[in-house]
């Protein structure tokens, strides 16, 4: 950083229960644009440090997926929007890495990219603030959480706490 100082990332992965501000941040946005909220998955918390020479600051960020009654895409649709975000995958982890330094990876392995709003369910398979990098494990087991949580079912229909995890 110009003058001094560094940033640390650190992303903490869920999903776990929205705390009660995301899951009213969730009803708001879902309202917001006519539609129903049907569950709140909380996915990751940024939390962004910087340390320098005259002062130290943070911040944290909870990304959530609102799991709104948005209508489902048919099987052309998403093969395109998947298409779409097949073909734009390598440029995108080389923004990010000019952005947030290098794409995460396990044992030589990049992290899948998630979408947030997912295709299926109409997210932009290119946006910037739909994407998030996700380790594989945790991410083979959202297709049928982010399910559950569109269905309007349990745990996804509580709130949890304000912070699931310990540092």
């Amino acid at each position: 950083m110009p003058g001094g100082g560094q940033f640390r990332t650190i992303v903490y992965y869920g999903p776990w229960q929205c705390s009660s501000q995301l899951m009213a941040y969730c009803r708001e946005k879902c309202s917001g644009r006519g539609y129903a909220l049907q569950g709140c998955m909380w996915l990751a918390d940024v939390k962004m440090d910087f340390a320098g020479t005259v002062v130290r600051a943070g911040s944290r960020f909870g990304m959530t997926n609102c799991c709104c009654n948005y209508a489902t895409l048919n099987p052309a649709q998403n093969k395109a929007a998947r298409d779409k975000w097949d073909d734009s995958r390598p440029e995108f982890r080389e923004q990010w890495a000019k952005r947030f330094g290098a794409w995460p990876s396990e044992n030589g392995n990049p992290y899948e990219g998630h979408h947030i709003r997912d295709l299926w369910h109409g997210g932009n398979p290119t946006d910037w603030d739909n994407i998030l990098p996700f380790p594989k494990d945790i991410h083979q087991t959202l297709f049928k959480l982010y399910n559950q949580c569109y269905a309007n079912a349990p745990p996804w229909t509580s709130v949890g706490t304000d912070y699931p995890y310990g540092e």
